[in-house]
């Protein structure tokens, strides 16, 4: 078993999550928040769905960081 292969196959799959994951949250949508044109830039906590997608975002770049040096680490021993 090629551990080079599966960890890049991971990786892969670990990135088009982390996509999803920043895309499906809602903070700032539109481009006028964008420019500056925010309006509601007052300070609320994440709740439901909105906190969910956070975390799972957090931990799907925890783990393609860690899978990425652990791609450098078996690439530098071979």
């Amino acid at each position: 078993m090629d551990w080079k292969a599966v960890l890049s196959v991971i990786e892969i799959i670990l990135s088009v999550l982390l996509v999803i994951a920043i895309l499906l949250q809602q903070q700032g949508s539109g481009l006028g928040s964008l420019f500056g044109g925010g309006g509601g830039e007052t300070y609320r906590t994440k709740r439901g769905a909105e906190k969910l997608f956070y975390n799972l975002t957090i931990i799907a770049i925890v783990l393609f960081v860690v899978n990425g040096l652990a791609i450098a680490i078996l690439s530098a021993n071979s």
